[in-house]
């Protein structure tokens, strides 16, 4: 195998830095937010002008912060990702993001029937990495196998 490929499957390992970000999640929040949005507008304005105008303002605002909070769980569930540098790896869950060092990160696995990639830590601890999802399938496989090839590339060798 060439010296930057990934042995397991063949293919080469992506250069550097890189990020992975999950699919399926994605077009979930955005088709089901565009669907939403043009369901309760066409509601909206499907109703009788006397029947809007008995929404006061507090019920339309609590609509309106409604839409907002659903929108800001969206964006949270669609900014996951994993990005590996040559001498870190960021992740980010919702909107918490960690800055590991290369040296912290043992392992990654994405076990059968698991909804995301787990992180094994060298303190022995362990960080989820939504950026694979397991509903992704082959993707988030895929994905899980080149940031591991990618990590035992750059492992230290014992003697």
């Amino acid at each position: 195998m060439p010296a930057g490929s990934d042995a397991r499957a063949g293919r080469p390992l992506p250069d550097l830095p890189h990020t992975w970000r999950p699919l399926g999640v994605r077009v979930a929040v955005i088709g089901f937010g565009v669907m939403l949005l043009v369901v309760c507008t066409a509601a909206w304005y499907g109703f009788d002008p006397s029947v809007r105008e008995r929404f006061s303002g507090l019920q339309r605002l609590t609509v309106l912060a409604m839409g907002a909070a659903l929108a800001t769980c969206g964006w949270a569930l669609a900014r996951a990702r994993l990005t590996v540098r040559a001498d870190t790896l960021v992740v980010v869950n919702g909107f918490r993001s960690r800055r590991l060092e290369r040296a912290e990160v043992v392992d990654i696995h994405l076990p059968p029937g698991a909804p995301w990639a787990t992180l094994d830590l060298a303190d022995g601890s362990t960080l989820s990495a939504m950026a694979f999802q397991g509903s992704d399938g082959r993707r988030a496989r895929d994905g899980v196998r080149q940031v591991r090839a990618l990590l035992d590339r750059d492992a230290p060798t014992g003697s």
